[in-house]
Order: C-alpha cells, then structure tokens, then sequence
C-alpha cells in the first residue's frame, strides 16, 4: 500500500470512528450539559490527569493546526480550519488530511503531501 494510501485509509477510520464514538456518548449525555456541569461543579470531577490531557491534546491541535496555517495560501481558510480544529479535534483533522490527500495529483509523495502546494 502507498503512503497516501495508508494515510487515506488512516484518516478515513479515524474519522468514522470519532464520528461513532461521539455519536455514542452524546446518546449518554449531550456535550452541552456535560460542559456546563464541569463549568458549574469543577471540582466534582476534578482529576489532575484530566487536565494534563486536555492540554495534552490542545497543544497537539495547535501543532497540527500549524501545518495547516504553514499549507494553507488563503488568510481566510486559516482562519477558518482554526476553530473547527479546536472545537472537532481529530474530527476536522482527518477532514482536513482527506481534504489534502483527495487534491494530491496521482504519484504524488510525502513532499508533496507535506509541502505547501507549488513548493515541492
């Protein structure tokens, strides 16, 4: 299997299966309630692993979301893929990379995958 293959099949199971498993939590409790309960009761569920995860995580959309900003020409889709980065996660991450891999022309490499469009 090729590079860009295995990264189509990649991003494609992660985004079915961010799109499953959130669709199974929210089915327990909507996402809305569950913020506004920590925002009102912080320290019921107060756990120092918790927010080291969560940092953990936020720091890597921001990582990821560099790369995008770095790819990107337009100041509009960099502004645009940064919240839907940071409010979907891995969600609008796989999007954007299947977004990338799809425009790739056949036979295209990691350099070309990586490199903004037109400096390969």
């Amino acid at each position: 299997m090729s590079v860009r293959g295995g990264l189509l099949l990649w991003s494609l199971l992660v985004l079915a299966g961010l799109v499953g498993v959130s669709a199974w939590a929210t089915g327990i409790v909507s996402i809305v309630p569950a913020i506004q309960d920590l925002l009102q009761n912080p320290a019921a569920g107060y756990n120092p692993w918790t927010i080291a995860t969560l940092f953990d995580a936020y720091f890597g959309f921001l990582w990821f979301w560099l790369w995008i900003a770095y790819r990107e020409r337009s100041l509009a889709a960099r502004i645009a893929w940064l919240p839907a980065v940071l409010l979907l996660g891995n969600i609008a991450m796989a999007c954007y990379m299947l977004k990338v891999l799809w425009s790739l022309p056949p036979g295209a490499g990691v350099r070309e995958l990586l490199l903004r469009p037109g400096s390969a």
